[in-house]
């Protein structure tokens, strides 16, 4: 008998500890700025958002994403500023939310921003519709990207052929970005941004190109790959210290650049399993 309650109390801690280390589902939703200021070194089409179409969709995809059931949702906000997301996130929950922002930003470009991103049109739809009383923050901004210094790096070392790929990949991803902008629809595009060849995309001009910048004494294009891996991984840190040991499903929507960054890191991390869109929107 007693052998028998020893071996029960052995099957039910390891049932329990499976339990707790069953790992949660993490959906890393990889997007283009639905708002586009044309910041970034790539310049892209503005894509409109707030057209009937594109407002129709995004009431099916969020319905889909909400009833995936995220418990919770991480959005591209600096973590440093967590009380501002929770400002806007409970006006939203009021339905207050674009009355506040008409009369708070009453020029276009800076309301824009509040009413178009994704952030608003995705994260806060879909963690409203999921019953969430809090979407969270997780963007490391401090960082810096001197791109400037990596091209003076290449002419110094004579490195034109490399200049010459880097610029021809702008150029193409410029293209193929206008072009699919022009004519997929926002869950096309979507789906689009998180298929494997995007995520190569986004990850491969790093190694493949800006790190080999300048001469050997030069690390100039190291520097700037370095930088950009250690916002990625401080982003990736705060879902991983945020997530709780009972969360099951975990939404994170970036642009698609950081996800598919991510994508690699989680897949060394024992507590995620990762989930495709794909089949969350299906």
């Amino acid at each position: 008998m007693k052998t028998l309650l020893l071996l029960l109390s052995s099957l039910f801690l390891a049932l329990g500890a499976t339990a707790q280390n069953k790992p949660a589902e993490l959906l890393l939703l990889g997007t283009f700025h639905f708002h586009n200021p044309g910041a970034d070194i790539v310049k892209t089409k503005s894509f409109d958002v707030l057209a009937p179409k594109a407002q129709a969709e995004l009431e099916t995809m969020t319905n889909r994403l909400s009833q995936w059931h995220p418990d919770k949702v991480f959005v591209e906000w600096d973590w440093n500023n967590q009380a501002e997301l929770d400002a806007l996130y409970k006006l939203y929950l009021g339905g207050q939310y674009e009355q506040a922002i008409q009369a708070k930003y009453p020029q276009p470009g800076q309301r824009d921003f509040y009413l178009k991103n994704e952030i608003i049109q995705l994260a806060f739809r879909t963690a409203k519709k999921a019953g969430l009383r809090r979407v969270y923050a997780f963007d490391y901004l401090k960082t810096t990207f001197p791109f400037d210094s990596v091209q003076k790096a290449m002419q110094q070392a004579h490195q034109e052929a490399l200049q010459q790929r880097i610029g021809e990949l702008f150029k193409k991803v410029e293209a193929d970005q206008n072009r699919k902008l022009s004519t997929l629809t926002l869950t096309q595009l979507l789906l689009d941004f998180n298929t494997p060849a995007s995520m190569r995309e986004n990850k491969g001009a790093y190694l493949d190109m800006l790190n080999k910048a300048g001469s050997v004494e030069s690390f100039a294009g190291s520097w700037l790959v370095s930088e950009w891996y250690r916002r990625n991984l401080y982003m990736y840190s705060v879902v991983q210290k945020t997530v709780e040991p009972t969360d099951q499903r975990v939404l994170v929507l970036a642009g698609s650049a950081h996800t598919a960054m991510m994508r690699e890191f989680a897949q060394y991390d024992s507590r995620f399993q990762l989930k495709e869109l794909k089949d969350v929107l299906k």
